[in-house]
């Protein structure tokens, strides 16, 4: 195995780190296995290391398996230095990264990087559902194209009217001080939104939310507060500030960097954008290995991904 080095603290650092092959290999490997190498196919302790092929061969079922096995990485011919690379630039975008600015940057088709990126967000899915407590901010907003620059064949088709038909809608709740979750919903409807609040929050907590109709009913479970944006925007303690800077910057990636996403993959960029924005009193280093610890378990196949 390779000798020990500095950690890196950027990217350039981080491209230099894990361009020598041995590097990389331990550097998952230790993040995935910390007391040593475990076979995925049978949990076996017992090994030997070919280090010409950078392979364990498991003594109980004889098998041969590599870091990527199990892994996001799985099946993958893309070098690991590549996927290293790709982690960290997603890790720490402010707005994302395309799929045509990553195959660029380390040397990938287009295609290959879209893939590599939607394997990268099926990590950065949360695994916590630890409901919130404490004062929480909750909203819903509607994703897509704006009206104004669609061509008008197009608002008559689908007929848009007010400007929010046909467009995605996501819920979202933040801790203050804490955390933020959000998800596609299929409407914004009483039962869709409380819903959404009682997955997400823990009864007895405070909720703040604007005066839509579908909160209403909220003060039987909940300490419940609303602000009226029609009249103003802040009451004291009662605004929903945070949960909608937390839309202004999902936009500015979606809008700024994506420009188009599919609504069958717009989970997936809500995760990314919930992972950067829950980690982001972390370095870069943090919210790199971050995304590292979590590859194991997780694997998405182009079929499935393009079904």
């Amino acid at each position: 195995m390779a000798a020990a080095r500095k950690l890196p603290t950027n990217l350039l650092e981080a491209a230099r780190y894990f361009e020598d092959p041995d590097v990389a290999v331990e550097f998952v490997a230790k993040l995935r296995w910390p007391e040593g190498p475990v076979c995925p196919r049978c949990e076996g302790t017992e090994h030997s290391y070919l280090t010409t092929r950078r392979v364990w061969k498991c003594k109980a079922c004889k098998k041969q398996f590599t870091v990527k096995l199990g892994t996001i990485f799985e099946d993958s011919p893309i070098p690991l230095d590549k996927w290293l690379t790709s982690i960290w630039l997603l890790a720490n975008s402010k707005n994302g990264v395309s799929s045509h600015e990553l195959g660029r940057a380390v040397g990938l088709t287009q295609k290959s990087a879209w893939f590599v990126l939607q394997r990268v967000r099926l990590a950065m899915q949360t695994k916590s559902f630890d409901p919130f407590t404490g004062e929480v901010e909750v909203d819903e907003t509607f994703v897509g194209g704006k009206v104004g620059n669609m061509h008008k064949s197009v608002r008559a088709r689908k007929s848009l009217g007010g400007g929010v038909a046909n467009k995605a809608i996501v819920a979202g709740a933040l801790e203050r001080g804490g955390a933020v979750r959000a998800q596609v919903v299929p409407d914004t409807s009483r039962r869709t939104l409380e819903g959404h609040v009682s997955r997400h929050v823990l009864y007895g907590s405070t909720v703040y939310s604007d005066a839509h109709a579908g909160y209403g009913r909220l003060s039987q479970n909940y300490t419940h507060a609303t602000i009226d944006h029609a009249v103003r925007y802040v009451d004291g303690r009662v605004h929903t500030n945070g949960i909608e800077n937390f839309w202004a910057l999902l936009k500015r990636g979606l809008h700024g960097t994506y420009v188009s996403v599919a609504p069958e993959h717009l989970f997936r960029y809500l995760d990314e954008r919930v992972f950067t924005f829950n980690l982001r009193d972390l370095t870069d280093l943090g919210r790199f290995t971050a995304v590292l610890s979590a590859v194991s378990g997780r694997r998405l196949t182009y079929a499935e991904l393009t079904a």
